[in-house]
C-alpha cells in the first residue's frame, strides 16, 4: 500500500513562514506540537544582497521551557527534534511544498549547554535524485552563541 504525502498549498506560490507554520500545525504528531516550534524564516530563493556561499534553509525557534529541561537545561532529544523539523522544513522550501522525506542519517555535536530559546538555523547543503544533505546550526536566541551542530541526510522517498 502506498503512503501518500500530505501535500500543502504553497501560499502566494512560494513556500514562506505562513506555509511552514502549517505544516507544524498539519502534520506534526501532538508532542512535536507540544515543544511549541516557531518558525521563523524560510530562504528558498537566493537574495540579491546574499553571499556566494548563501544556501537555502529554514530557521525555527525551540522556546525555553521547564517541561524540556534536565537540571535547567535543555535536553538532547528536544534539541534534536528542533533541528530535524528545522531540515523538513528547509527541504519543503527548496521544493516550494512538501515531499515524502526519511532521515537517513542524523549527527549531533553539543557544544555547550543552554537555558533559553533556541534557534535552529537548518540549511540545504546539496540535493541529490535520491537524497538530501544539510546542515543545522543551534544556538542562542539571547545572545547568538553556538548551542550545537548536526549534520543531517534524508532520504527522498
Amino acid at each position: 500500500m502506498a503512503v501518500e504525502a500530505r501535500r500543502l498549498e504553497p501560499v502566494d506560490g512560494v513556500f514562506g513562514i505562513a506555509a511552514a507554520s502549517r505544516v507544524l500545525i498539519e502534520t506534526l504528531p501532538s508532542w512535536m506540537q507540544e515543544l511549541g516550534l516557531l518558525v521563523e524564516a524560510v530562504e528558498a530563493g537566493r537574495p540579491a544582497s546574499a553571499p556566494p556561499d548563501w544556501q537555502p534553509g529554514a530557521i525555527v525557534r525551540l522556546p525555553f521551557s521547564v517541561r524540556l529541561a534536565r537540571g535547567g537545561i535543555v535536553c538532547s532529544q528536544a534539541l534534536m527534534a528542533a533541528a530535524d523539523t528545522a531540515m523538513a522544513l528547509a527541504c519543503a522550501a527548496v521544493w516550494n511544498g512538501q515531499r515524502p522525506t526519511s532521515a537517513v542519517d542524523q549527527t549531533i555535536h553539543f557544544l555547550r549547554p543552554a537555558n533559553v530559546d533556541i534557534l535552529a538555523d537548518a540549511r540545504i547543503v546539496r540535493i541529490g535524485r535520491n537524497t538530501v544533505f544539510g546542515r543545522v546550526s543551534l544556538s542562542s536566541a539571547v545572545d547568538g552563541r553556538e548551542i550545537g551542530m548536526v549534520s543531517t541526510a534524508y532520504a527522498i522517498l
